[in-house]
């Protein structure tokens, strides 16, 4: 008998651990190529190696939280009347629906992996709904919030705070350096500050504030590590807000300190001595500094604790619980865990699911659109000698290679910047000039209209559509100098291809733009219908590798739409849930009346502690001695307490007390506490 119950319980254990493996396994598989790209741009870029962090803090969340997931995992809402009883199951699918939806209509966009990783959370909810229950969500809402951080910030929004920010610190570091007595000057250069330092002998040390030193990189890496710090500690709501608001001004003005000590290293030991400590006191540094100093403004001055000390230890629990209680009768503290069923219906749960997911790797679309034949690429001077093999010829023009922009390749950070003219033989054509940056870090796809949304004047922005199966998007931007009148029409995308440089065969992603600059605004439509037309015979003669099936083009289109529909199921399955629940508080309010005095007396108890404190059993307990003035058993309690939950007039629950899960009850009725007389 032992012996089989020890297999039950083992088989169930491993039940869990099935369900949770497949909701794991579930959501890499489908984000499988975007997590690829962002780590991989994780470990080739310092601006995103913050992201290296993120699965080590999940699962540290993860781990904080197990005997509270350990016991809510196996509930599976006894108390939920017949029509509810499937809603959660139902909520998850259709959230999980809703994800591939958007997934896939991200696909369709300009930004496709901005998208597909912003549906991660989403995503990975409804795998929890559907796998386990509410309450499981409910203790896994911010480890799986967390996920965000993985999406990377919409370039619009970095580039404008970061050039905020650029102009600040360059501000506010020349302002002080200027205090002290060493002569400078800002200058903008390509709508970044540059700072301009006059040694004492006469040379002059240049130091651009870029958005890579404007410090917001590290502001992003920051506000991770501030929100899982403000998270963790076990302190009052207000403290962890207060971390959160003193955080982003102090990693700024830490950005400051930086850029200061710079230029004075710069003034004193010259450019390349001041480059070497920029490198070595940015990204990882400039994170850790900002979280000590958060620590210690945490601990010294809101005097919380990361790591509280644990509550005292209950005496009647430890070192060895009582008779065969499942949780503590003093402390509520649950001593046995609920031993799930192993069900028919979970296992096919984690089978479909799986198959589902198969299935939609099948037909996934890949993040950027892939060319079919290798790309070849000479390299040999630093003019940048190469093969006619990379662009089409087009008809009206004869392909001319320029130059290589070794310069770009450095402010950019990209591999290789070459830079092609097609130039008219039709007199009725306009010369295009094309440039190709080839790279292997998703961050060094720089956006003409991010990058130049403070150094220029925004004319026309719009994305344009170049091939339909697979949908290939490029974005149209039009924009007028600072400085000038001179205006320049851009049409760029993004593809990913095998390139052969100089007989190294690598996976690249390349960022393709057409560029023509006009003066004349009444040009623009014959300028765009030309590029276009370009856009496409380059895109086409790239020949990317994945047709998409006519379904997924016909649900990538539409799954904007499609994602609201199920959005409203949602919000309607909600909306049933909580109108069965008033109606059975409304029920319970009239089962009420019908009970005993005794019961309602117990009721009232529970009420009145839930007011005050836990509504553990020692706590619901002794409020009902002080009401009664009289020494209450707790195995009656218990069982009293059973018996109303059976009716459904109250329900257990596991509470959450500094992640340690704790048995107590709740009301389910909208009842005024009756005072004694």
């Amino acid at each position: 008998m032992q012996k089989s119950l020890l297999t039950y319980v083992t088989q169930s254990n491993i039940l869990l651990f099935s369900k949770a493996t497949a909701a794991i396994l579930a959501t890499i598989l489908l984000f499988s190529r975007d997590l690829t790209i962002i780590f991989t741009d994780a470990l080739q870029s310092e601006t995103a190696t913050h992201t290296l962090a993120i699965p080590f803090l999940f699962a540290y969340l993860i781990f904080r939280k197990r005997k509270m997931l350990r016991a809510v995992m196996p509930l599976e809402g006894q108390n939920k009347s017949r029509r509810t009883r499937h809603l959660t199951t139902i909520a998850g699918i259709l959230l999980s629906i809703t994800a591939v939806l958007l997934y896939w209509y991200g696909s369709y966009t300009f930004t496709p992996i901005e998208y597909h990783l912003s549906t991660l959370p989403i995503f990975a909810a409804g795998l929890t709904l559907i796998f386990f229950n509410l309450q499981t969500l409910r203790e896994l809402v911010f480890p799986i919030a967390f996920l965000i951080f993985l999406t990377p910030p919409p370039f619009e929004t970095l580039y404008g705070i970061g050039s905020v920010l650029s102009v600040l610190s360059s501000t506010v570091s020349n302002g002080i350096i200027n205090t002290i007595g060493i002569p400078s000057t800002i200058i903008s250069e390509y709508g970044n500050p540059t700072i301009i330092i006059t040694r004492s002998d006469g040379a002059t040390v240049p130091f651009t504030v870029d958005i890579a030193c404007s410090g917001i990189y590290s502001l992003i890496g920051f506000v991770l590590f501030a929100a899982f710090v403000a998270y963790v500690i076990r302190d009052k709501p207000w403290k962890r807000i207060a971390l959160l608001a003193v955080g982003a001004p102090l990693i700024y003005l830490i950005n400051i300190l930086r850029i200061t000590l710079i230029l004075l290293i710069g003034y004193y030991s010259g450019e390349e001595t001041a480059l070497q400590v920029f490198h070595l006191f940015g990204g990882w540094v400039l994170i850790f500094l900002g979280t000590l100093l958060l620590l210690l403004f945490s601990e010294k001055i809101l005097h919380t604790k990361i790591f509280a000390k644990p509550p005292q230890k209950c005496p009647e629990c430890n070192p060895k619980p009582p008779g065969n209680h499942s949780f503590c009768y003093k402390c509520g503290t649950l001593l046995k865990y609920e031993v799930p069923r192993i069900r028919v219906t979970d296992i096919v749960k984690i089978a479909t699911i799986l198959a589902s997911i198969a299935l939609l790797a099948s037909t996934q679309t890949p993040v950027f659109a892939l060319a079919q034949n290798s790309i070849q690429v000479r390299v040999d001077t630093p003019a940048g000698e190469q093969t006619s093999e990379i662009l089409p010829q087009i008809q009206g023009y004869d392909l001319l290679f320029a130059y290589r922009d070794t310069g770009y390749e450095t402010r950019a950070g990209q591999d290789l910047v070459l830079v092609y003219v097609y130039a008219p033989t039709d007199p009725n054509k306009i010369p295009i000039l094309v440039t190709i940056g080839i790279t292997s870090k998703f961050s060094s796809l720089h956006k003409w209209d991010a990058c130049l949304k403070q150094a220029a004047k925004q004319i026309l922005l719009k994305d344009v559509q170049l091939t339909v199966n697979p949908p290939i998007i490029g974005r149209f931007f039009v924009f007028q100098y600072a400085t000038t009148d001179e205006m320049q029409a851009t049409l760029y995308w993004v593809e990913s291809a095998t390139f052969n440089v100089n007989e190294t065969t690598e996976q690249k992603l390349a960022i393709i733009s057409l560029i023509v600059p006009t003066r004349n605004q009444g040009d623009l439509p014959r300028i765009e219908s030309q590029m276009l037309t370009a856009a496409t015979v380059i895109a086409e003669y790239w020949q990317p590798i994945k047709i998409w099936s006519q379904i997924v083009t016909v649900i990538s289109q539409k799954g904007l739409y499609l994602a609201a529909t199920t959005g409203t199921m949602i919000v309607a399955i909600v909306a049933m849930y909580g109108f069965d629940e008033i109606r059975q508080r409304q029920n319970n309010m009239t089962a009420y009346g019908r009970l005993s005095e005794t019961n309602r007396d117990l009721i009232d108890a529970i009420r009145k502690t839930e007011k005050q404190t836990m509504p553990t059993l020692d706590n619901i307990t002794s409020t009902l001695e002080q009401e009664a003035e009289q020494t209450t058993d707790k195995e009656q309690v218990k069982q009293s307490l059973s018996a109303l939950e059976r009716i459904g007039i109250i329900r257990s629950i596991i509470a959450n007390n500094q992640d340690q899960p704790v048995q107590a009850w709740k009301t389910r009725m909208t009842l005024i506490y009756r005072e004694r007389h």
